[in-house]
C-alpha cells in the first residue's frame, strides 16, 4: 500500500506539481491572513478554503476551473453564516446541516463544477462545527476565506498554472441515465443524508461536542463513490487511514503540537501527502489528513489522548452509517456502474484514434492530447469501481479474475494510445495508407463491445501480434488486439488463437 501511494506512475510528474501547488497556494493564504492580523480560526478556515479550491475545482478547461473558484464564495459564505447563526439552535442546525450533505452530494448531477460547490458548501457548514463559529465571527471569517481564495487563485492560475501547458485529468461526470429516483446522484442524495442523519445520532450520542466528525466521515466516503460495493471499500480505507494517522498524532502531534514552528512543517508535510496520494490511495490521504487534523486540534490547544481516541470512534460510526445506506437504501449495484464507466472508457479510446488518425491525416485542428487525459481520469474511476471485485478480501474469485483483466487489459488499450499520441504529435510522422483500415477495425471492436443487451456470446479470433514497421501501426495493431481480447471477460466471448 505504501508502494502504490508513492510509487505509482505520475506522467508529467501531475500528481507531484499538484501537491506542490498546493502547499505552496495553501501557504500563500495562511501567511496571508496572519499578515492581516486575522485569528488563528480564521486562518484555520482560510487554509481550508484554499485547500478546497487548489483540490476539488477540477474543470476540463483552465477557463472553467476560474469559473468554478469564482462561484466557491457566492455558494460556501451563506452556508457558513448560516451554520453560524444556528450554532445554538442545534435541531435546526442539524436539519440544515443534513440538507447541506442532500444538496451537495445531489450537485454531483451537474458534472465537476457540481461537485466542487457541493463539496466546498459541506466543508463551510463542517468548518463551523470544527471552530465552534458564532455569528460574531463571520466578518473576519468571510475576510479570510475571500483573501485565501483569491492566494489559490493567484497560484493556481498565475504563478504556477500547468494545465497551460499539460493535459491534466480532469474529474468525469457520474452516470446520469434516468430520472427521478433511476439517477444515480438522486439515489446517492437519498443515502448520503439518511447515511448523515445515522451518524449525526449515535455521533451526538458519543459527544455532544464533536459530533461532526462522523458526518464528516459518512460525507467523504460517498464524495467520490457511484456504488454500494465502493462504498463498502472506501468506508474501510478511510477507517484504515484513520487508525494509522491516529497512531501517527501519538507520535507526532502529541508530543510536538506546542512547538509552532513544528506545527507548520507537519502540516505541510500532510498537505503534500493530501493532494499527492489522492488520486492512488484513499488509505495514506486519509492518514495525511488525520495527522493535519491532530495537529490543528494542537495549535486550537484542545488535543490529547482522548480526543484522538474519539476520532476514530466517531470516524467508525459515520463510515458504518455510508455503509448502511448504500446497502439499505436504493442500493446502486456494483455492476451497472461498472459497465457504464468501462463503455464510457471505451468510447475514449475511440475519440482518442480517431483524433491521431485525422492528425497524421494532416488535420492540424485534430489533438489526442485532451482524450488521452481524459482517458486517465475515466480509467482512475472504472478501478474505483472494480476495487470491490478485486480487493485481497474478495471471495468471488471468478468475478475477481474477470475484473482484473479488464483492468489489464484496459490498461494496454492505454498505453497503446499514448503511444499512439505521441506518434501522432510527432511533425515528421506520416499518414500511412493502412492507418484507416486499422482505425476501422478498432472502431468495430468498440462498437461490437458496447453493443446493448443482448449479445451474441460468440467466439472472438486473435492473431499473434507482430510487429510493424510503421509505430503508428504498430500501436493501433496492440491496441486492436487489446479490444478484441476484452471481448472474453465483458461479453463472455470464448477465445480462437488463429495462427499467424
Amino acid at each position: 500500500m505504501l508502494k502504490r501511494a508513492f510509487t505509482a506512475p505520475d506522467p508529467g510528474r501531475i500528481r507531484l506539481r499538484f501537491a506542490s501547488r498546493a502547499v505552496l497556494g495553501i501557504g500563500l493564504a495562511v501567511v496571508l491572513c496572519g499578515a492581516v492580523g486575522h485569528s488563528l480560526q480564521a486562518a484555520i478556515t482560510g487554509g481550508l478554503a484554499a485547500l478546497l479550491a487548489l483540490f476539488t475545482v477540477t474543470d476540463a478547461t483552465v477557463r472553467g476551473q476560474a469559473v468554478t473558484t469564482a462561484l466557491l464564495p457566492v455558494v460556501g459564505l451563506p452556508v457558513l453564516a448560516l451554520a453560524a447563526v444556528l450554532h445554538d439552535v442545534p435541531a435546526a442546525r442539524d436539519l440544515a446541516f443534513l440538507a447541506t450533505v442532500g444538496a451537495g452530494v445531489y450537485a454531483r448531477r451537474w458534472g465537476p463544477r457540481g461537485h466542487s460547490l457541493g463539496v466546498f458548501a459541506f466543508m463551510m457548514f463542517f468548518a463551523t462545527q470544527f471552530l465552534h463559529t458564532v455569528p460574531s465571527q463571520l466578518p473576519e471569517l468571510y475576510e479570510a476565506v475571500l483573501l485565501s481564495l483569491a492566494a489559490a487563485a493567484v497560484m493556481r492560475f498565475g504563478v504556477w498554472c500547468y494545465e497551460r501547458r499539460l493535459p491534466v485529468p480532469a474529474a468525469v461526470a457520474v452516470p446520469g441515465a434516468g430520472t427521478g429516483l433511476k439517477r444515480i446522484t438522486t439515489r446517492q442524495a437519498v443515502q448520503a443524508t439518511l447515511g448523515a442523519a445515522f451518524a449525526l445520532g449515535i455521533g451526538q450520542v458519543l459527544s455532544d461536542q464533536r459530533w461532526y466528525w462522523a458526518v464528516g466521515a459518512t460525507w467523504w466516503v460517498f464524495v467520490a463513490t457511484t456504488s454500494r460495493g465502493e462504498t463498502v471499500v472506501r468506508g474501510f480505507r478511510r477507517f484504515l487511514g484513520t487508525v494509522l494517522g491516529i497512531v501517527l498524532g501519538f507520535a507526532i502531534a502529541v508530543p510536538l503540537h506546542h512547538v509552532p514552528a513544528v506545527a507548520a512543517v507537519v502540516i505541510a508535510i500532510s498537505v503534500f501527502g493530501i493532494f499527492y496520494t489522492a488520486h492512488v490511495s484513499y488509505t495514506w490521504m486519509m492518514l495525511a489528513v488525520t495527522v493535519m487534523a491532530s495537529m490543528l486540534y494542537g495549535l486550537l490547544g484542545v488535543l490529547d489522548a482522548g480526543l484522538l481516541a474519539l476520532r476514530v470512534t466517531e470516524t467508525a460510526v459515520g463510515a458504518l452509517g455510508a455503509v448502511l445506506a448504500v446497502l439499505l437504501v436504493l442500493p446502486v449495484t456494483t455492476h451497472s456502474v461498472t459497465e457504464a464507466w468501462v463503455e464510457r472508457a471505451l468510447r475514449c479510446v475511440h475519440a482518442c484514434t480517431a483524433q491521431a488518425a485525422a492528425r497524421l491525416a494532416g488535420d492540424p485542428d485534430a489533438d489526442p492530447a485532451p482524450r488521452v487525459a481524459e482517458l486517465e481520469a475515466i480509467l482512475g474511476r472504472v478501478r474505483l469501481s472494480l476495487s470491490p471485485l478485486v480487493h485481497p478480501l474478495s471471495p468471488m474469485k471468478a468475478r475477481k479474475g474477470r475484473a482484473r483483466q479488464i483492468l489489464a487489459l484496459l490498461d494496454d488499450c492505454a498505453r497503446e494510445v499514448r503511444g499512439l499520441a505521441s506518434v501522432a504529435a510527432d511533425p515528421e510522422a506520416s499518414h500511412d495508407a493502412r492507418l484507416a483500415a486499422a482505425c476501422w477495425r478498432v472502431e468495430a471492436a468498440v462498437e461490437a463491445l458496447t453493443a446493448p443487451a443482448p449479445y451474441p456470446r460468440g467466439r472472438v479470433a486473435t492473431a499473434p501480434h507482430t510487429a510493424d514497421g510503421e509505430p503508428v501501426l504498430a500501436h493501433l495493431h496492440a491496441l486492436e488486439h487489446a479490444l478484441v481480447e476484452l471481448a472474453v471477460p465483458l461479453r463472455g466471448a470464448s477465445r480462437v488463437t488463429l495462427g499467424a
